[in-house]
């Protein structure tokens, strides 16, 4: 690879990572919003890398391709190895760049849920009453921790609502899911709740589901399990961020 190459290399990273984070809300499918600040700082200091070459170096460099020579110990010129090259894998590190430029990937999806742990739902010091009001707009956290956790069964007799991701499952129904994260889509685990009483929508879908909460063994034990009847299944677009597990409308307690 020319030096003129690796200088466009580094240019093109510079857009990529910028075209994701400062242009669009796309790095959202790949780190927690609170990378923004540094993904915009690394787009512009490689922006201004790769620019700073091509100003040092030139273009077209029409001669960085040529060998140097070297004067041998006789004082004679021999032709010597040309340094401007780097290694052929090196043209490999286009495609990862393209591919953000122009076809970023998306978030984490059905895929990756079926072949991820479960994330671990906490026990809670206390729970509260629930809101009033059905039906009750919850994340698919707060409907876990409750279905899990709750010795008062708070949720018996309430109608919910909780937005996720399709997953199919083994045996009976389907799995409303989300992807939960720290600080990027390496370290994500998996929340899910089985759907029954509604045939599954495609793999993937983002679907508001609206039911009732189905016990699943014994709460506060590990043969409690989460699940709901639901009523409706509506399609609903994939959220700006994907990993943000958030009520489908207001907030929960």
């Amino acid at each position: 690879m020319r030096r003129t190459v690796q200088t466009l290399l580094l240019m093109l990273a510079g857009a990529s990572v910028l075209h994701i984070s400062l242009f669009s809300e796309l790095y959202l499918n790949y780190v927690t919003a609170g990378f923004r600040p540094l993904l915009i700082l690394s787009g512009i200091l490689l922006l201004l890398l790769g620019l700073g070459a091509a100003g040092r170096d030139g273009f077209p460099l029409a001669s960085r391709g040529a060998p140097e020579e070297h004067e041998d110990d006789d004082g004679h010129h021999g032709h010597g190895h040309d340094h401007s090259r780097g290694p052929r894998v090196a043209w490999l590190l286009f495609l990862p760049v393209l591919a953000l430029l122009f076809y970023p990937p998306p978030p984490l999806g059905a895929y990756s849920a079926a072949r991820s742990g479960d994330a671990p739902v906490a026990a809670p010091e206390g729970m509260g009453p629930l809101p009033k009001g059905d039906p009750l707009p919850m994340s698919l956290t707060q409907f876990s921790v409750r279905a899990l956790y709750d010795g008062d069964r708070a949720l018996e007799g309430r109608t919910v609502r909780l937005t996720g991701f399709v997953t199919p499952a083994d045996g009976d129904g389907w799995d409303l899911t989300r992807h939960l994260v720290r600080c990027c889509a390496a370290d994500s685990r998996t929340l899910r709740a089985r759907v029954h009483g509604a045939p599954a929508p495609p793999a993937d879908s983002w679907v508001t589901v609206t039911g009732r909460w189905r016990p699943v063994g014994e709460v506060g034990t590990d043969t409690a399990g989460v699940a709901l009847d639901v009523d409706e299944v509506v399609t609903v677009p994939r959220p700006a961020d994907p990993y943000r597990d958030v009520p489908p409308d207001g907030d929960a307690g």
